[in-house]
């Protein structure tokens, strides 16, 4: 894999990792101001999630990287990102599966797993490529901060 380097997500959290990963899958936009994305098309994308906190788990880590990875390469590769109705549908910009709106969901999907994780971690920034030419970086608009 070829080393990268990516935006910096600024955060009031001490320790911060990052697990990198490509996934397979296809997608359409289904909005006529899409031109060719309108048809069904696939990438190979290229994935950076940063996590963040201030405390590790009982085994030392602040997220098992596999952790991380089953939450989005399991349920994304090789896979119709239409098909996760669940999280995309063909009736909300704000749910088409764009770059922008697969970073944001990708982030919501481990953020949701975080919260149950006794040390709290934070995921800070979600990268998503989707060709060697074009990238999305979604952050959310408040990292929380888990002092009290």
């Amino acid at each position: 894999m070829i080393q990268q380097i990516y935006p910096q997500a600024n955060h009031p959290f001490c320790y911060e990792l990052n697990k990198d990963f490509h996934l397979s899958a296809a997608h359409f936009i289904p909005h006529t101001d899409a031109g060719k994305c309108q048809d069904m098309h696939g990438h190979t994308y290229f994935i950076n999630i940063t996590i963040a906190g201030d405390d590790l788990d009982d085994s030392g880590f602040l997220v098992n990287f596999k952790r991380i990875k089953d939450l989005v390469h399991k349920k994304f590769d090789h896979t119709v990102l239409n098909n996760h109705q669940d999280l995309f549908t063909m009736e909300n910009r704000n749910y088409f599966p764009t770059t922008e709106v697969t970073a944001r969901i990708i982030y919501e999907v481990i953020q949701k797993d975080l919260d149950t994780l006794a040390n709290k971690p934070t995921c800070v920034q979600v990268f998503v490529r989707e060709t060697p030419t074009s990238y999305v970086v979604y952050r959310p608009k408040k990292v929380k901060s888990h002092e009290g």
